[in-house]
């Protein structure tokens, strides 16, 4: 998530305070990612820093009023024009929590997977009564339709990790067949038995 992208997004609709920057950013994602005004204004003194935003003077109220300059215009554009790296992607805690499950003494895999797979499901029943709700009307503003487009990409986040989940003990469970029906170790053939000693430990001579 980018919050510096994404309050320059709002200030390109016009000039805002910190404190209505963050209100539109929960508006526009559902509060799905919720910022606290510190962390809004920390961002806001660096993109002023980096010439991205000037200061343009005070609302009727006394609110401190920031606006996008053309150099925070061209950020914004080359953030818009290029794809989001998915080449070195984010740690992920359920991916590395099921690694670092396998073979883990005391741990039954498939206790964590089906645990997972749980949580996974309600929290995708969740989302789709959010969705419901949200289309029991037309959305009647980009703020809504915002909303809606990230309350449905949560929605196929987790199908896509429930049918992960899913994969993931089915793999298990083939590993646990193959190395059930793997053949003992053989042992091998006898070693050559060497020729009769006398107790002196000479070979018996032949006649």
């Amino acid at each position: 998530m980018s919050i510096r992208h994404g309050l320059l997004a709002l200030l390109e609709r016009g000039p805002r305070y910190g404190s209505r920057l963050r209100t539109e950013f929960e508006s526009r994602t559902g509060s799905t990612w919720p910022l606290n005004v510190g962390q809004v204004y920390t961002t806001l003194s660096r993109l002023e820093r980096d010439g991205m935003i000037v200061q343009a003077g005070s609302d009727d109220a006394g609110h401190d009023l920031h606006t996008i300059t053309d150099d925070g215009r061209t950020e914004l554009r080359n953030w818009f024009g290029t794809p989001v790296d998915r080449t070195s992607p984010p740690r992920d805690e359920l991916a590395i929590k099921l690694a670092m499950a396998v073979g883990a003494p005391g741990v039954d895999i498939r206790d964590v997977i089906q645990s997972q797979r749980s949580h996974t499901l309600k929290a995708m029943q969740d989302y789709t009564r959010l969705k419901a709700q949200a289309l029991a009307d037309v959305p009647a503003n980009r703020d809504e339709v915002a909303w809606l487009l990230v309350v449905e990409q949560l929605i196929f986040q987790a199908e896509a990790e429930a049918r992960w989940l899913d994969h993931c003990e089915s793999r298990l469970v083939r590993l646990a067949e193959a190395a059930a029906t793997e053949p003992a170790d053989d042992p091998g053939p006898a070693a050559p038995r060497g020729p009769a000693r006398t107790p002196a430990g000479r070979t018996r001579s032949k006649r």
